[in-house]
């Protein structure tokens, strides 16, 4: 659950947060139309367009983007934009391209660690060096397409090529085929440049683990000159097999897939450095235990390779660096968790020109950047704290070595809201680039001169521009507007506000956000609540941002939404986060039932009608939840619930809730099983019966259990689905049911 799936959480939503001026609900419509949740998820999206991927082409000339289309809002296409001219340019049409050719198994897979299983078309692009040209994979081939519109295809293959890239320099593309990295110049065929191993070692992908949960998609990188490639070799075979049943709407199909579940072996990971042809290959020496991770690998900008490295129990983070030619490494630094807590992983770092490092740490309890300048000997000698304070930097977006600044996402004027901000390499004031209001993310071309700033509200669907660097918006990419033409305009009318607050717990001190969005009130009614939770780490739900169609829809049906971020929920800092420590299903379980406390205080809620509904880690606190205090909820849906912790993956699991092996005690207190027959409200389960995920052996044991002890509840699954339960056609089935079971159960909205 790279985030115990807080993304996943948030596809079953069906409301991306994505790149986000206008001001905002201008559209002229004056009669207000209830939204249907047919509606929600038919094309042309509510969202309006919903681009992403978008980059700037190295020179800065171009920004290209995958850009979805008006009649599938799941189809994207790769246009350009030229700066110079101000021309939009579709470079590759998916449709004419697209072979229909069912993907392979492993890249199906690794659409799903990335979280676009869902997308179809075009999903990922990589911009050539000269700024002339953009590799562009398709139905498990590649294609190099040109500015000029000629698009040539480099693989016409069976096989998938998987984790496709152009080197550095451009003189190379390089790709995954049958479990073997495979490397040709351009204009020549490609060849396989490690051995064939066998079924269980894999060359140049990342393994399960580094995929799902440590945000690492790839397991080859390219030195910047082309003269040397990193490569991931992953040994298999001491993961055990977990076999999971795809049960499909025509039949089933049995994968015995690796899974490497709490206190369990890990796959055993090594590093090699190689020539384009493989020759030269030496190995890295990442130390004689090998029960470890490989967290990150990078090349600086002088040809010095990188590599992080995390202890098993993931609290030493160490930076190794490597002599590319002996694989001999060194410490370079290391980062020590707080006691009861943990590493968490970032990719907010940047190795500069002059061979010094922008590093992200949470050293002083919350997440800030540190410039970190080395001695002759490749010894930290001087670091810098380029930020402070009860805040947290979110996202490294850039830096300006030529002006001297390093560019940023974080929470400095309100956790609610992500801006963009800058700050001297050589420390001092922090400026804010964006605009209040809004929550903003933010990406930069290499040379850190031109800012592409995606922003959104609770009023304003997502919305992209380029800035300079001083924030100035040059140009729009999205702007996204709420007029008339815009999709959501027949619903603007009724769309209802976002109010938002806060509340104390436990010893008073401690402030949980909340946000609610209330159907138009009439005096004396009170109404039934769809309380929406995730609670888990890695992940912050409460924000200024849009949270779109779906919202409203439900909504209009004559539910107040209520979401509260619990503690150990994200970007509060390490003591806010600390509490899930060896204790999942404690914490934060207590935080939302205040939150439903606080909503049975208001004479406009009706106490007996708050339901909940979560996914995936959501899920798991649904259940934990109903069984905590029976009678406090009227019903719930747990969605893809996690209910026994030793069934999830080593590395998100272990990270909060430590070994089994060694504090079994903390993961039966966790396990959502024991207590399945406290269970006495109405509950909803729902699972897709493919999900490689959270196994579908996670509800199969609350079935069981539940079954056992005479406990009714009522399931709903989904055949030939994995984690991700959503689509055109099948979402609006899912939320039908949400509410016929809600209605079935009387919770409904006042007369």
């Amino acid at each position: 659950m790279r985030h115990l799936l807080a993304a996943a959480a948030i596809l079953a939503l069906a409301t991306p947060l994505a790149a986000q001026e206008s001001d905002g609900m201008t559209t002229q419509a004056t009669q207000a139309t209830d939204l249907s949740l047919e509606r929600v998820f038919a094309s042309p999206g509510l969202n309006g367009p919903s681009p992403r991927g978008a980059k700037l082409s190295p020179d800065g000339r171009y920004l290209t983007l995958l850009r979805n289309r008006e009649d599938d809002k799941d189809r994207y296409d790769l246009w350009g934009y030229d700066r110079e001219t101000g021309e939009w340019t579709m470079l590759v049409d998916s449709e004419k391209l697209s072979s229909g050719r069912e993907l392979s198994e492993d890249e199906k897979m690794q659409r799903e660690r990335a979280r676009v299983g869902n997308l179809k078309g075009i999903i990922s692009y990589q911009w050539n060096a000269d700024s002339k040209g953009v590799l562009v994979p398709l139905d498990g081939d590649l294609y190099l397409a040109k500015l000029d519109g000629i698009v040539t295809r480099l693989t016409d293959t069976e096989e998938s090529e998987l984790n496709p890239k152009l080197s550095e320099e451009g003189k190379y593309v390089s790709f995954v085929r049958d479990r073997q990295l495979w490397t040709g110049e351009i204009g020549k065929d490609a060849q396989p440049i490690t051995p064939k191993e066998g079924e269980l070692i894999r060359w140049g992908e990342a393994e399960f683990v580094a995929q799902e949960e440590m945000g690492r998609l790839t397991g080859y990188w390219w030195s910047p000159d082309d003269s040397r490639i990193a490569v991931q070799r992953t040994d298999e075979s001491p993961v055990g097999l977990v076999t999971r049943a795809a049960i499909g709407a025509t039949g089933t199909k049995v994968y015995d897939q690796r899974y490497p579940v709490a206190g369990s072996d890990n796959a055993i990971v090594e590093l090699f450095v190689m020539d384009p042809d493989g020759g030269n290959r030496v190995k890295v020496d990442l130390g004689d235990n090998t029960d470890i991770y490989l967290a990150r690998v990078d090349w600086a900008p002088d040809g010095t390779l990188y590599v992080q490295r995390e202890n098993r129990e993931q609290t030493v983070l160490d930076l190794l660096r490597v002599d590319s030619a002996t694989g001999e490494t060194s410490l370079v630094l290391s980062e020590h968790a707080a006691d009861d807590y943990w590493i968490n992983l970032t990719d907010n770092y940047r190795f500069l020109d002059d061979g010094s490092l922008i590093w992200w740490s949470e050293r002083d309890g919350h997440g800030h950047l540190y410039h970190i300048v080395f001695d002759e000997k490749g010894v930290p000698a001087e670091t810098t704290q380029l930020t402070s304070g009860d805040w947290v930097v979110t996202k490294l977006v850039g830096v300006n070595e030529d002006s001297g600044e390093v560019f940023f996402d974080g929470t400095k004027d309100t956790v609610l809201e992500e801006q963009v901000y800058a700050v001297p390499l050589a420390g001092g004031a922090v400026r804010r680039l964006s605009e209040l209001g809004y929550t903003n993310g933010a990406s930069m071309d290499g040379e850190g001169t031109t800012l592409l700033i995606g922003r959104s509200s609770h009023d304003q669907p997502p919305q992209s521009y380029l800035a300079d660097t001083q924030g100035k918006r040059l140009t729009w990419i999205e702007e996204n507007a709420l007029d008339t033409n815009h999709p959501y305009a027949p619903y603007v009318a009724g769309h209802e506000p976002a109010k938002f607050g806060t509340i104390k717990v436990d010893d008073g001190k401690v402030d949980l956000h909340w946000k609610m969005v209330t159907p138009k009130l009439e005096p004396g009614k009170r109404y039934p609540v769809f309380f929406y939770h995730y609670g888990g780490p890695h992940a912050q739900v409460v924000s200024h941002g849009w949270e779109g169609a779906l919202q409203q829809a439900v909504v209009d049906k004559g539910y107040i939404w209520f979401e509260i971020d619990n503690r150990g929920s994200a970007n509060r800092g390490v003591a806010f986060e600390q509490p899930l420590y060896h204790a999942m299903g404690g914490v934060e379980v207590r935080d939302q039932k205040a939150g439903a406390e606080y909503l049975k205080s208001l004479d406009f809620v009706d106490p007996d009608k708050i339901a909940l509904y979560g996914w995936s880690y959501g899920g798991y606190m649904t259940l934990k939840q109903l069984e905590a205090d029976p009678g406090l909820y009227a019903a719930g849906i747990a969605g893809a619930p996690v209910t026994k912790w030793e069934l999830y993956d080593t590395h998100y699991t272990e990270r909060y809730m430590g070994d089994p092996r060694k504090v079994p005690e903390a993961y039966e207190a966790a396990s959502a099983i024991p207590d399945a027959n406290d269970i006495a409200d109405p509950l909803l389960l729902v699972h897709g019966m493919a999900d490689d995920n959270v196994v579908f052996e996670n509800s199969s044991a609350l079935i069981a259990a539940m079954q056992e002890g005479n406990t009714p509840f009522e399931m709903m699954l989904y055949p030939g689905y994995t984690h991700r339960v959503a689509g055109e056609n099948i979402s609006p089935h899912l939320w039908n049911t949400i509410f016929r079971f809600l209605e079935s159960h009387g919770v409904t909205p006042p007369e």
